[in-house]
């Protein structure tokens, strides 16, 4: 384990694999005493020293929180291959494996541990949260469903055809061949304006591939051939009935191509919880909710109370 300003990377046991995160610890932290604990959940192709981590984990931490951010299986220093596999299932199945873990932790308060995620994190934390009783409430920021996503914009509309695709490559790869991965965005900003209008890949390009929001392990990457699971995965699936916990959703009011807008309008709408609540934050975008002090401040008045 390495420690550094209030920082110590651990490995977790996964299913067959380990899982990479790290620990913030608040100001004048005491072994002895009791924490509540958060669990922070990257976006989809980022890694646990981005927003995850360095934005959210940080300042939840300075308000005397234990939060562990960690990397999803496949993904950054996490076990697991083949690489790039971003599976719904497995992908939440991680944040059980990362409470495992934290109850073991003789600081953590067991009844006090909360989840947070953003963007398809955001999505996972909230259906973390559904699933695992052992979270008290969730947190979601710019939260996106990854299933209604890939049935989407990432199969361009035609989800037969995505996994048509889909089947013919992973069978490929099967039998040898190279695996596909896919960047999910292009490699420079000028690059982006020229290939979309939408904000939200313009945004995110500027986010991940210039000095503001670049991280070695932010790879922005999927893996065609295991995409496939996704489709059928619904992040809200049975919200009416599971979920039950305190909920909150932070949204900007100017929506992008990654829709975020609707699956915080969505969930809020269908949760089963007694509390919940949504906060739409104006002329705020995706991407400002990352790491622009402007949106996440306001954001963090909400969240961290």
């Amino acid at each position: 384990a390495i420690m550094s300003k209030n920082i110590k990377t651990v490995t977790i046991p996964n299913i067959a694999w380990d899982t990479a995160a790290d620990i913030y610890f608040p100001p004048n932290f005491d072994e002895k005493k009791k924490y509540p604990a958060v669990v922070s959940a990257h976006p989809i192709g980022s890694c646990k020293e981005q927003t995850s981590g360095n934005v959210y984990g940080k300042a939840m931490a300075e308000a005397g929180f234990v939060v562990v951010a960690f990397d999803a299986s496949f993904q950054g220093a996490s076990g697991g291959k083949p690489r790039f596999v971003e599976n719904p299932e497995l992908r939440v199945s991680d944040f059980r494996y990362v409470v495992d873990y934290i109850q073991t932790l003789s600081y953590v308060d067991a009844e006090r541990i909360g989840v947070l995620g953003i963007c398809g994190g955001g999505g996972y934390a909230l259906n973390a949260a559904m699933t695992d009783y052992r979270f008290k409430c969730s947190v979601g920021i710019t939260p996106v469903n990854f299933g209604r996503l890939s049935r989407e914009g990432f199969a361009s509309f035609d989800p037969p055809g995505a996994l048509e695709k889909m089947a013919k490559q992973r069978t490929l790869e099967a039998q040898g061949g190279e695996r596909l991965v896919i960047n999910y965005l292009p490699n420079t900003v000028e690059e982006a304006k020229k290939a979309s209008t939408d904000i939200d890949i313009c945004e995110a390009t500027e986010y991940y591939k210039t000095g503001r929001g670049q991280a070695p392990n932010g790879c922005t990457s999927g893996l065609l051939s295991f995409n496939s699971a996704a489709l059928t995965w619904d992040a809200f699936n049975h919200a009416e009935m599971l979920m039950t916990r305190p909920c909150l959703v932070v949204v900007g009011d100017i929506p992008g191509g990654f829709g975020a807008y609707r699956d915080a309008h969505e969930i809020h709408g269908r949760a089963g919880s007694k509390e919940k609540h949504i906060l739409v934050l104006p002329g705020v975008s995706h991407y400002m909710l990352y790491d622009e002090p402007k949106a996440v401040n306001p954001a963090l008045e909400q969240v961290l109370p």
